[in-house]
């Protein structure tokens, strides 16, 4: 198929009036366009079409909704990527204490510690050293002053984990955390302290985050998406407030339960429902918006995690 020529804001316009979208406000429309891409909005109207060959849109269809989606979305992002700095650095804070304490400033380089038999993505290289190669990538990568005088200062020097691990992404965290012997107390002790009982299941919960990290860091779409990293819902006794009821699949499809993930956390890290309530007075500011394409239906206000 041969490609489509580009099309200007008039254009655009044209195309969204013949396949039947209506607008409130006309005049504000192009300003929008120049700003919000076309092709990046598609994503918040394309169940609003009634034909998806022809891509005419259902009868009341305002250009204005899709706007709100839009915002909606993007406020969703805000609140979750604020949370996830307080996992993360929380994780960061755990797996520094607890091991360092143990194992002494440079566990991260202990092969002993790991469990080189988990291998890495392609197959062709063990996981711990694939980690260990991107947390030294970022090491040196840093701006940070404290990691330059490191690096300057001591120059052959392995560093010690609470320099390192301070500038980690929370991607190097979460295979490291993954990768660790499973039969180190400190692995057990690390998932306890966020909650869970089993350390398998943290591993799963910190790699969807991650994966929902990474989509609201490159300011991308979490509306009607479907997520390819899904944390395990069934949980070995939580310590907190979870699920009671089975979800079905939409809902761990959806952003929905990962979503949920990081209720959980935040509830039980900081003793409070800032997360929980955020996300509620957002909801409540836009009742228009269809909450259920994010996975958010079957009473899902009533399971325990997002109660009171």
């Amino acid at each position: 198929m041969s490609n489509k020529p580009a099309y200007t804001i008039n254009d655009q316009l044209a195309v969204l009036e013949n396949r039947g979208m209506h607008f409130h406000d006309y005049d504000k429309v192009p300003v929008i366009l120049k700003n919000i891409s076309y092709y990046r909005l598609k994503g918040y109207w394309w169940d609003m079409q009634d034909d998806y060959h022809s891509h005419k849109f259902k009868p009341n269809t305002y250009f204005e909704d899709v706007i709100d989606r839009y915002n909606f979305d993007r406020e969703l992002r805000l609140i979750l990527f604020n949370a996830i700095e307080h996992i993360e650095i929380a994780l960061r804070t755990k797996m520094i204490y607890h091991l360092s304490l143990s194992y002494g400033g440079l566990w991260y380089l202990n092969a002993n510690l790991f469990d080189d038999t988990i291998l890495y993505i392609d197959g062709a290289r063990k996981m711990h050293s694939q980690t260990l190669d991107e947390l030294k990538k970022e090491f040196n990568r840093s701006q940070e002053i404290f990691i330059k005088h490191q690096r300057n200062k001591y120059p052959t020097e392995d560093p010690d984990a609470w320099k390192i691990l301070e500038v980690a992404s929370m991607g190097v965290l979460s295979k490291l955390y993954k990768c660790l012997n499973h039969q180190l107390p400190e692995k057990a002790i690390i998932a306890n302290e966020f909650g869970l009982s089993l350390h398998s299941e943290l591993s799963s919960w910190l790699e969807a985050i991650t994966y929902i990290r990474n989509i609201i860091a490159h300011h991308s779409r979490l509306w009607s998406r479907t997520m390819v990293k899904r944390p395990v819902c069934i949980l070995n006794n939580p310590r907190g407030n979870w699920f009671i009821n089975s979800l079905d699949s939409t809902q761990e499809k959806k952003p929905f339960l990962i979503i949920s993930t990081m209720v959980y956390f935040c509830k039980y890290l900081s003793k409070d429902d800032a997360l929980r309530t955020k996300i509620l007075t957002l909801f409540d500011n836009w009742p228009e918006v269809p909450k259920y394409k994010l996975g958010f239906l079957n009473n899902w206000q009533n399971e325990p995690v997002w109660k009171l």
